[in-house]
């Protein structure tokens, strides 16, 4: 443990958050309690959060996760950055209302003048008739909306989108289940998950959370994974159980008491990281995984955050699997050229990821730029 007041280097915040992400060492714990940790894992698209935990828990299989969403106890929701998160059930309700104001916020900006005059209380009440009575999905739902008088001359995207923010809509299965397809359809958490009494969590603790997830961090770190503004006076209310470290630029870094800062030089395998990965998208400083550089070519200007892999604990490229029958091949593309024990370590860690994402393939191949090897034992 570093002393109150130490300034941290880029390697000893990178071994922080891999500890505290679960990447340095696959945990045994169950993968709710691990979604949990992680205060969900954000997702766009259905598979990425099943790559996010076989990333970090040992025999991880999809069956585990699926079923968790089967049974309700884990949800597809709007929540960190208004973006969708797969989150339990309990951080589904107790969170929400927490990140309600950021989401209010990006409404406003994106379609506060299509919006202007609307009752959006009658407009959430509507729409919870609608979709508590039949799931569906949101050109469904904005279309419906847009018959009712008192919405027929505005959009039906606009009119879905601020339902989207005004009540919590979760989605619902088979979206978001392993191997299966669907549109994304949606109903209220409340009516999916049975109304259960779960009280919002406060933001002081909310960003106890995210430090013990993601920290050391700056209040700034701490804006851009929830999306709220003004944490600064959240992190003065809580400053006095706080520990203070500073970076190598000499901004001030707030972290949870005890917790872990391993060795900065300590050896870190190569690890496949999944499509928006939140270790790659919580901090406003990134460099402590990714740099500036890799960056630019990992975040698309659409949106999009390829997946990736690590290096000595840093982004050093991206991967995709690509499906020809009954063929997966897994490409490599890295940014520099790697040392012989990397390039090992990323065959052996990608026979891994293809027996996990591809096990139904009679034949799978690792290929590493413009170089290509079959994976030894998977033809």
């Amino acid at each position: 443990m570093a002393d109150n007041g130490a300034t941290l280097s880029r390697r000893a915040l990178n071994r922080a958050l891999l500890e505290r992400q679960m990447l340095i060492k696959r945990t045994k714990i169950p993968a709710l309690d691990v979604m949990e940790h992680l205060i969900g894992l954000q997702a766009q698209a259905p598979n990425p959060p099943y790559i996010g935990l076989w990333a970090r828990v040992e025999d991880f299989r999809q069956d585990e996760l699926s079923g968790l969403i089967e049974s309700r106890q884990a949800v597809r929701i709007a929540l960190m950055r208004s973006t969708i998160h797969l989150t339990s059930a309990r951080d589904a309700l107790s969170l929400r209302p927490v990140v309600q104001p950021a989401l209010e916020r990006g409404l406003k900006g994106n379609y506060g003048k299509h919006l202007a005059g609307i009752d959006e209380a009658d407009l959430a009440a509507e729409a919870r008739t609608l979709v508590e009575k039949r799931p569906m999905t949101f050109r469904e739902l904005g279309g419906l909306l847009a018959e009712d008088e008192r919405w027929r001359n505005r959009e039906p995207d606009t009119l879905a989108a601020a339902v989207r923010t005004l009540l919590p809509l979760v989605q619902i299965p088979p979206r978001g289940l392993w191997g299966e397809s669907g549109q994304s359809v949606h109903t209220t958490a409340e009516a999916w998950l049975g109304s259960p009494a779960i009280p919002a969590i406060s933001p002081e603790t909310m960003i106890e959370r995210y430090l013990a997830a993601f920290g050391p961090a700056s209040a700034k770190d701490m804006q851009t994974w929830s999306g709220l503004t003004r944490l600064g006076e959240v992190v003065k209310r809580i400053r006095p159980r706080l520990r203070i470290y500073y970076d190598e630029q000499g901004r001030e870094l707030f972290d949870v008491l005890d917790a872990p800062l391993p060795d900065p030089d300590m050896p870190i395998p190569p690890r496949y990281m999944a499509e928006f990965d939140n270790a790659l998208l919580s901090h406003a400083d990134r460099s402590r995984i990714i740099s500036e550089e890799d960056r630019k070519r990992v975040f698309t200007i659409n949106g999009i955050i390829r997946p990736t892999f690590l290096i000595d604990g840093f982004v050093a490229g991206m991967w995709r699997i690509d499906r020809k029958r009954d063929a997966a091949i897994l490409t490599i593309e890295p940014f520099r050229p790697l040392r012989p024990e990397d390039r090992a370590g990323l065959y052996e860690e990608g026979d891994n990821l293809l027996r996990f994402a591809a096990a139904e393939c009679g034949s799978r191949e690792i290929r590493i730029a413009d170089e290509s090897t079959s994976s030894d034992g998977l033809r």
